[in-house]
């Protein structure tokens, strides 16, 4: 009795683990072309992102000091620009959008990767400019590319494959994070950063081609009539309640239904801003905390484990999610941002290669439980034609963490993890301390809010 009870919970926890795969298999070809196009720009945007602060020391002649502000011009200017340009879609619809987008960071991305030869090196040189005038370019595209694609999702999915459409979304940008570790070197080596960078210009191209060709019009109304036809409902890209309002009445529609008049919104996706620093702390901190603090295999190979992240991500969170889906989710908010901040402690116990890889594993593993979630719910509580404004916003703690944490993070190493001090003088158990008790006030505020945030606590539009 007790062994067919077993089998049947067995195959309780299988189907469960695989049904969510089998349901998104069988949804449209305009759901795959967004996730094809999202593998081929997390590679390109990964890949010139890593390999940028060396093209300005190399090939414009900037010193260290001078290269870092434009790594964080792009990546700061891209979130910056999500709050701006991610109403674009609900404007021009998921397909124009993403094509926009595309051609948007083809121009920068070609841009940047001439400026070495269309122009003088030196700060504020020709070539500065021109450099800078392509990462603005890809700011642009990609200040509409991310909400457009989350925009997509959700027109895409019903909500039994939702919950793993945007998981599989998530992943696959950690996915194309992890690439470029594998294809870049060999073409470092022979053709120099221009020649990386002028692959990365060929897989904008392919990205841009998948959208035109996979998520054609005829593709993305079929998946529309198809969604509609599950939920029992008429739905189309231009069947709604915006098609026929001037710009004022637009304008009014935008401002009753703007996001930051939501006191609950404000203040779910501003606390999530401590635990989120962890993310920041993968370029900010462990690439030094990794180098100088360890000895051995580790210093010598910290590359590897400052890029274990994304590579984990793309296998963990469909199974995360998978197992999770039907939870609520500001439980999951609460338990996922938990798990993620805890193994922070583990860093404070000193190096070692084992309390380093529990931190990676189990700081993981609360990513894929809530990041994912986060996603969906911002995008799901938006009101018709605001996906890509909510998605915008819903990004603007992900700004403040970026800049707010390359603000302490230098002090930080320079106190506790200097370059010029020997590995076991290095005091990096006290800063990971600090850093712990930052990220675990993100699920305990959660935890003290949450009779008042579950009064009025959204779960669709």
């Amino acid at each position: 009795m007790e062994e067919k009870n077993d089998k049947k919970l067995f195959k309780s926890v299988l189907k469960e683990l695989t049904q969510p795969f089998i349901d998104l298999a069988h949804t449209s070809r305009a759901l795959f072309g967004v996730n094809l196009s999202y593998v081929f720009e997390g590679l390109a945007y990964f890949g010139v992102v890593g390999l940028l602060a060396i093209f300005f020391n190399q090939y414009i002649k900037l010193t260290d000091v001078q290269a870092g502000p434009m790594v964080g011009f792009l990546t700061g200017g891209i979130t910056l620009a999500m709050l701006i340009l991610g109403a674009t879609v609900d404007w021009v619809g998921v397909r124009k959008a993403l094509l926009s987008a595309l051609s948007f960071m083809l121009a920068g991305r070609i841009l940047l990767t001439l400026s070495p030869t269309l122009g003088k090196p030196g700060l504020w040189g020709s070539g500065h400019w021109i450099a800078m005038g392509g990462l603005f370019g890809i700011i642009i595209g990609y200040g509409i590319y991310q909400p457009a694609a989350y925009a997509a999702v959700k027109k895409f999915t019903t909500p039994k494959t939702a919950a793993m459409g945007y998981a599989m979304l998530y992943a696959l940008m950690n996915l194309g994070g992890f690439l470029p570790g594998i294809i870049s070197p060999p073409i470092r080596r022979g053709f120099g950063i221009t020649g990386v960078f002028w692959v990365y210009v060929a897989v904008t191209v392919l990205g841009l081609a998948t959208v035109y060709f996979v998520i054609s019009k005829k593709a993305v109304e079929r998946a529309l009539k198809d969604i509609a036809d599950e939920k029992g409902e008429k739905e189309s890209e231009e069947d709604d309640e915006m098609k026929d309002m001037t710009a004022k009445e637009k304008m009014k529609y935008y401002i009753k239904n703007f996001p930051l008049r939501d006191a609950r919104f404000l203040f779910f996706i501003f606390m999530l801003i401590p635990v989120q620093t962890l993310f920041a702390h993968n370029w900010l901190t462990l690439p030094q905390y990794t180098s100088r603090a360890f000895d051995g295999f580790v210093k010598n190979n910290f590359e590897f484990f400052v890029n274990l992240n994304p590579i984990l991500i793309f296998i963990l969170t469909p199974v995360v999610t998978a197992l999770t889906s039907k939870k609520d989710t500001y439980k999951m908010m609460i338990i996922g941002t938990f798990v993620m901040a805890v193994p922070t402690f583990f860093l404070a116990l000193g190096p070692s290669i084992y309390t380093l890889m529990a931190y990676l594993i189990f700081m993981t593993i609360g990513e894929a439980m809530w990041q994912p979630r986060f996603l969906q719910w911002v995008a799901e509580i938006a009101p018709k034609n605001m996906t890509g404004i909510y998605m915008g916003i819903g990004q603007f703690p992900w700004f403040l963490t970026k800049v707010i944490t390359s603000l302490y993070s230098g002090i930080f190493l320079m106190k506790f993890c200097p370059s010029d001090t020997p590995a076991k003088m290095l005091n990096t158990g006290t800063m990971w301390l600090i850093y712990g008790f930052i990220a675990i006030s993100s699920p305990i505020a959660l935890i003290l809010a949450a009779k008042w945030m579950k009064k009025g606590f959204k779960t669709t539009a």
